[in-house]
């Protein structure tokens, strides 16, 4: 099935959260149901930056969500709200992501924007301070 397509990493980000997000919450779906089932009720198709940062995230969840823990101040990965995880696990794997191109500020902004859609303001402060300790613990600038 081929749907229209998503434009802009933006909305690929959009699509990432919730495909993580759907993972999380039916963890005994796989992969390809949740892209055949995103497309089918969307009737969009999905975006590759999305599949590469839904593959990646969950490639390297162990060492992002290491990275959560630390700078989450008394909050184990595993006590964060499903869409608030998925939030920071994309833009931690963008800070962390060899060779990236997507700029530290706009992978904080962009985490912080999709939580103040599907969570909630609060979500977004305490996004926002997370990640802002995960840059400055890898030394990169905002």
């Amino acid at each position: 099935m081929s749907g229209r397509a998503v434009s802009g990493r933006r909305d690929a980000r959009r699509v990432a959260l919730v495909l993580l997000y759907q993972h999380a919450v039916t963890p005994e779906r796989g992969l390809a149901e949740l892209y055949d089932r995103y497309r089918t009720d969307t009737r969009v198709d999905v975006p590759a930056y999305a599949v590469a940062l839904v593959e990646g995230v969950l490639a390297d969840a162990g060492r992002l969500d290491a990275l959560i823990t630390a700078h989450a101040h008394g909050w184990d990965v595993e006590r964060i709200a499903p869409i608030e995880r998925a939030a920071l696990r994309i833009a931690v794997y963008e800070l962390t992501l060899a060779g990236s191109d997507v700029p530290v500020s706009v992978a904080i902004d962009e985490a912080v924007r999709l939580s103040k859609r599907y969570a909630s303001p609060e979500a977004a402060v305490f996004i926002n301070g997370i990640l802002g300790a995960v840059a400055r613990a890898l030394g990169v600038g905002r």
